[in-house]
């Protein structure tokens, strides 16, 4: 069986149904999704606020690749277009881990780069599971302590939207 961790961001148009678009279209191996989070731009910050969530996925047939791959395929669904790195999006969907496998591959990097650095992500994902790692770098929940108070106050709850 294989087991993935799944980061949601959208920050363009209907961003709540982007999300239930993407938890939609993983239904079938759903395991958990988190709360909805509203947080700020990284990287490009002049772009509306982003709502992130978390999802953990299991399929016995799916392999790192494939999860990268569903992943593209609900990105191309909410027609998000690659214009700008870091630049806003109907739809992001990250493969953050995939059980323990470390990958060097440039197309599927594992775990997601700067994971380790994300409360957007981090803190989401310790919501539904909280003892969480990060392959080779360890405890998520750790990792997150070790995180600038700043950046954890930054992501917000969105209790209103609920799945």
């Amino acid at each position: 069986m294989s087991r993935a961790v799944l980061s949601l961001g959208s920050n363009l148009g209907d961003r709540f149904g982007y999300l239930k678009l993407a938890v939609e279209g993983l239904a079938d191996g759903l395991v958990a999704v988190s709360s909805v989070y509203q947080t700020k731009p990284w990287g490009v910050l002049d772009q509306p606020d982003f709502l992130n969530a978390v999802c953990i996925v299991d399929d016995e047939d799916t392999d790192h690749v494939a999860w990268l791959r569903m992943a593209q395929r609900l990105e191309r669904e909410a027609e998000r277009t690659r214009e700008q790195r870091w630049g806003p999006r109907t739809l992001d969907v990250d493969v953050v881990t995939v059980d323990d496998v470390r990958s060097t591959d440039p197309e599927l990097l594992l775990p997601h780069p700067g994971t380790a650095d994300r409360a957007t992500v981090l803190i989401p994902w310790l919501e539904i599971d909280p003892g969480a790692t990060v392959p080779g770098l360890g405890s998520a929940a750790e990792l997150l302590t070790a995180l600038p108070e700043a950046d954890k106050a930054a992501v917000t709850l969105r209790a209103d939207l609920t799945w």
